[in-house]
């Protein structure tokens, strides 16, 4: 069975390493100075961590995209470029994480404060103090950082309603539902019963976010006998705070006080302990001619039965879901108590399916070799490209190096066996050189 999803794609780039330097010591009296030159910084990762109050992925519908900082780069007298600190991102605990182009898996986070690195930043370009050796006491070699992983992720938040909605059918909640939220996420079609719950995802005028959803199959399903599936029942028990809609127009030649009495009469049959929840009466269709009157009428019946144990401190909220009249002042109020508001425990615990693949596959072909139409040979591939990146060209000896990275690779030969003659270009991104045989 599926819940409701809501769902958002995002980019993350992790820094790239700050550049490996080329330099020397130049002291008086020391003759020949050695090399001098420190190495890059790390680039910083991008990483995802669990914040216990998040509850729906709305705050990503606006920022989608999350760069770390590159490290900074080696300087002369071996100093080395100092790392980058990472990039937290914040996700709300029951986030699927999943690597948007190949569909893997990579994490799924749960508890608060668990982590979760998706895209690692680049490792820093070594100096030439790396590179000398009783043959080459001074090279004038030095690596470019490597560059920081870069990928689309997908965060999947199975999501639970904190706010219900329940009422008789007539009364307007899919309507106030469709005023109060914007989002749609996906909505899991639910098999117990023809009902559907609609679940929206509310953002109010202050940047609070919550998931409010009408729990229609709560009173139709149990007054015509209908069990309820347990899917619906993890979204009442995970409820904590009740929207009671009443149509106080009375058009359906109803008594919206009778009504308000048996909606509760049912809550408290259902036994989840639905009572204990702080309620909010929301007295819609107040643009009906009647309805004021009957809102004075509903207000003395509430204060005559206020020995009854439900109405304590019973807010009502006159709306009219239809021209959004009251509706800011009642979100603010739903908002108000759900950071006040406890959660209820949950009577079983989410299984979590799927099979969950750590760290990144890249293993592959390290290279490929197409020609172009003006016969130039091109080379592509991640590990072929990411050496020629930390390729520092300005030194003659970084490019021999580079030179003997690609024979080691086997390119040369493969480009032999193409058909790649003494003199034929070959390029590498925007890098052109001679094939030579």
């Amino acid at each position: 069975m599926s819940m409701f999803l809501d769902q958002v794609t995002i980019d993350v780039k992790a820094g790239k390493g700050g550049d490996g330097m080329v330099a020397f010591r130049r002291e008086k009296y020391v003759p020949d100075g050695g090399p001098a030159g420190g190495d890059g910084g790390r680039g910083g990762d991008v990483i995802l961590i669990v914040e216990e109050g998040l509850r729906t992925l709305m705050d990503f519908r606006f920022n989608r995209h999350f760069k770390a900082q590159p490290g900074e780069n080696g300087m002369s007298k071996g100093m080395h470029g100092r790392g980058s600190e990472d990039t937290f991102v914040k996700v709300p605990p029951g986030t699927t994480v999943r690597d948007a182009d190949t569909g893997v898996l990579i994490g799924d986070l749960i508890e608060n404060g668990q982590t979760l690195t998706v895209a690692k930043g680049g490792r820093g370009g070594r100096g030439n103090i790396r590179f000398a050796s009783a043959k080459n006491p001074a090279p004038e070699i030095a690596e470019n950082g490597e560059p920081g992983q870069e990928r689309r992720i997908e965060l999947e938040l199975k999501v639970l309603a904190d706010v219900g909605l329940v009422g008789f059918p007539s009364v307007g909640k899919s309507t106030l539902l469709s005023v109060i939220s914007s989002a749609r996420p996906k909505i899991g079609a639910y098999h117990f019963t023809t009902l559907v719950p609609n679940l929206g995802m509310v953002s109010t005028t202050d940047g609070r976010n919550f998931a409010a959803a009408d729990l229609p199959g709560l009173i139709e399903g149990a007054s015509q006998g209908v069990g309820l599936g347990t899917q619906f029942l993890r979204h009442i028990e995970r409820t904590r705070v009740i929207l009671h809609v009443i149509d106080m127009s009375g058009m359906e030649g109803r008594d919206p006080y009778e009504d308000y009495l048996a909606i509760n009469k049912e809550l408290a049959s259902h036994n989840f302990r639905l009572m204990e929840r702080p309620q909010i009466i929301v007295a819609n269709k107040m643009d009906m001619p009647e309805a004021e009157e009957n809102l004075k009428k509903f207000k003395e019946q509430i204060e005559k039965e206020r020995t009854d144990e439900y109405a304590d401190h019973l807010p009502i909220f006159p709306i009219s879901g239809i021209s959004r009249k009251g509706i800011e002042p009642l979100l603010n109020a739903t908002a108000d108590l759900l950071e006040v508001t406890p959660e209820f425990p949950l009577y079983e615990e989410e299984i979590v399916e799927d099979t969950v693949h750590y760290g990144f596959q890249s293993e592959g072909p390290q290279f490929s070799i197409d020609r172009d139409s003006d016969a130039t040979w091109i080379l592509s591939g991640e590990s072929l490209e990411k050496l020629f990146q930390m390729t520092n060209f300005e030194h003659d000896e970084s490019v021999m190096r580079f030179a003997r990275q690609l024979r080691g690779m086997g390119v040369d030969e493969a480009l032999r066996a193409r058909g790649a003659k003494d003199g034929d270009i070959v390029r590498i991104a925007e890098f052109e050189f001679e094939f030579v045989e």
